[in-house]
């Protein structure tokens, strides 16, 4: 079983960046793939970004694709996800989320990973 532990959510003013951090234990983190999620309130799970196992390819909601940036560093069991030019709109909770299957539900969907962090809160005001 892995354990995920986000980091890196703060209160944080339109237009600034913001480095989250995704930090594993417990298991193959590089084993698996690496996705991040948010909700806001109110309103259903999101995909945000997912990185392939060894981090040769990476995908991103349309809303986030100019402006995040997803790695990670295996060596270091941690995951990243990179925010730029942030907008009131991202306000939400973020949470990494691993152990994706080959087979199955796309990449995108939370029913895809096994498992999750807490997550953090991320608070863009204007």
């Amino acid at each position: 079983q892995v354990q995920l532990v986000e980091s890196g959510g703060g209160v944080v003013q339109a237009g600034v960046s913001l480095r989250l951090s995704c930090a594993a234990s417990g298991g193959s983190f590089s084993s698996y793939n690496m996705g991040w999620f948010r909700q806001a309130p109110g309103k259903e799970r999101e995909f945000v970004a997912v990185i392939s196992w060894n981090g040769d390819s990476a995908n991103y909601a349309d809303s986030v694709k100019c402006r995040f940036t997803i790695s990670r560093h295996n060596a270091k069991n941690t995951g990243y996800l990179q925010k730029n030019s942030l907008k009131s709109e991202d306000t939400a909770v973020y949470a990494c989320a691993t152990g994706s299957s080959a087979l199955g539900p796309p990449l995108s969907s939370p029913n895809r990973y096994t498992y999750w962090g807490q997550g953090t809160q991320v608070t863009v005001s204007s």
